[in-house]
């Protein structure tokens, strides 16, 4: 079986902290978001081959990510785009890497920007048994949240209905990005000359639930979609558990700290009270008051109260004034 890792967004919702790093490589608790995906495919004897479809723009990001991380299996497959509107659409862009690299096995797909609580192995052992194009549906809680996601209906664990961010969905229960497909399955060309929608994997799934029986994996527990600064938040928010995790290299002097404080190897704050926030390598932060926060790296912040800010890399912020 051959995996793909979908990598290749731009995450404009989340600039500037992701204008120049692959919101994949965002840090929730003491990893990436990305390795979290990758450790649990290198573990998997299943698994022969993870290809990480990537952008020309971050292709070098994570090329040196790669080379530096303990994984073997995973390797870079790359899209002709630098910018956002020039992207082909998730089937696309699967189009044509199952094309590149001459994909001809089962296929797991899975997007290297969310975070799960279940193990890929349990997912995997469901599509064994199935034998059938699966995918994984969390209940999201909310018909406002739902309108944003794939809609799945079911029948037992058999998709009867789907529907593409609908206005009115008829219930909570989302498609996430995970999905595996048996070899016969791969029919992303068949959907693509048929002049359907290249962008979402939703529509791929509506479009192919009318020609063959799909599966549904439903999980409980976590799942987080990081695209927006309150996702991520959220996110490390459940890795720490209410905890904080400062690296050992932080300086901290008369700082006070809430809860899911997360604290990168540098940092230094003085006279500082930090509550759900995340601050990046070597920024400085003096006499403030920061909450829901992210602070890039090499970044200066003193003498403000922040809430629900996002201060790029390299940033000098005092009593207001940046550059």
């Amino acid at each position: 079986m051959q995996a793909v890792v979908l990598a290749g967004g731009y995450a404009t919702r989340l600039w500037p902290i992701t204008k120049h790093r692959p919101k994949m490589f965002l840090p929730v608790g003491e990893e990436t978001v990305i390795d979290r995906i990758f450790e649990q495919l290198e573990a998997d004897d299943r698994i022969d081959e993870v290809f990480v479809s990537t952008n020309e723009r971050f292709a070098e990001d994570f090329e040196q990510h790669l080379e530096a991380s303990p994984f073997d299996k995973p390797r870079l497959s790359v899209e002709d785009t630098t910018a956002e509107d020039e992207k082909f659409g998730v089937i696309g862009a699967l189009a044509q890497l199952v094309e590149r690299e001459g994909i001809e096995d089962d296929l797991l797909v899975i997007a290297g920007d969310n975070l799960i609580s279940f193990a890929v192995s349990d997912f995997l052992d469901f599509f064994d048994e199935k034998q059938n194009p699966v995918l994984a549906a969390y209940d999201v809680g909310s018909l406002d949240r739902a309108k944003s996601y794939g809609l799945v209906g079911l029948d037992g664990d058999v998709i009867v209905d789907f529907q593409e961010k609908p206005d009115n969905p008829k219930s909570t229960l989302v498609s996430i990005a995970c999905y595996a497909f048996p070899e016969d399955s791969i029919l992303f060309d068949d959907y693509l000359d048929a002049d359907n929608n290249p962008d979402e994997p939703g529509w791929f799934i509506q479009w192919l639930f009318s020609r063959q029986e799909v599966n549904a994996f439903t999980f409980e527990g976590a799942w987080y979609d990081i695209g927006t600064p309150e996702s991520y938040l959220d996110a490390v928010a459940w890795s720490l558990g209410g905890e904080n995790l400062v690296a050992e290299s932080a300086t901290l002097d008369n700082v006070t700290l809430g809860e899911n404080v997360l604290i990168m190897p540098g940092a230094t704050l003085e006279n500082a009270a930090v509550d759900q926030s995340v601050i990046f390598a070597n920024a400085t932060i003096e006499n403030c008051d920061l909450r829901e926060c992210i602070i890039d790296e090499e970044t200066h912040v003193a003498n403000v109260n922040l809430a629900g800010a996002l201060i790029g890399a390299h940033t000098h912020l005092t009593n207001g004034n940046s550059e």
